[in-house]
């Protein structure tokens, strides 16, 4: 990747020593999430766990909701292709819709962190929900419609059952984040959702 520019999510090209001071402020973040929990949680308190400046970290991130909103919209984006090897099209609904779920389940207090992150009206914040928003309707249709990349698009009654899918995951993340239900349960939730759809 050397000599090659990246692209961060929501406001510029970064050349690779940006990109590297992007990832350790991301990696500090899920550090200090977890030592602080979100109510302790600081823009600052992740520069210095990152070893940079306060003032380098806000030219990347304009609040603690974008900084954890783009941990997760990482995680998100690293999940490998959704395959159209991996059984029919509810087994494959029913594993993305798992794994998006599970994204960070492991790691309560990043849990909590990234329902409560995910709700800011910071500009960055909406403009990387679209972005989440986007990526799991595209793993959905995915699963849902393995052609879907060639241009394909989804029938009438594939419309509805995406749309279902997208508005029960909605809800089932804010549920799980509201400390109703554990991430774990919310996937086996989901999954009897899809099994309902199909």
């Amino acid at each position: 990747m050397s000599g090659e520019a990246m692209t961060e999510p929501t406001r510029r090209r970064l050349s690779e020593r940006q990109a590297d001071t992007v990832r350790r402020l991301t990696d500090a973040a899920v550090e200090e999430v977890r030592a602080t929990g979100f109510d302790g949680f600081t823009v600052r308190n992740v520069a210095r766990r990152a070893g940079v400046a306060p003032a380098t970290a806000y030219t990347y991130f304009t609040s603690r909701n974008h900084l954890v909103t783009e941990v997760f919209w990482r995680r998100l984006r690293a999940l490998p292709p959704v395959t159209a090897s991996a059984g029919q099209p509810r087994e494959r609904v029913v594993a993305v819709l798992r794994e998006i779920a599970l994204l960070v389940s492991d790691e309560p207090e990043l849990a909590a962190a990234c329902t409560s992150a995910l709700l800011g009206t910071d500009p960055d914040v909406r403009e990387l929900r679209l972005r989440i928003g986007r990526t799991i309707h595209r793993r959905l249709l995915a699963a849902l419609k393995p052609d879907a990349d060639s241009g394909a698009r989804p029938t009438p009654e594939e419309a509805r059952v995406l749309n279902a899918l997208e508005f029960a995951y909605a809800g089932a993340l804010l549920h799980a984040g509201m400390g109703y239900s554990s991430y774990a349960e919310m996937a086996d939730r989901l999954a009897e959702v899809a099994e309902l759809l199909f």
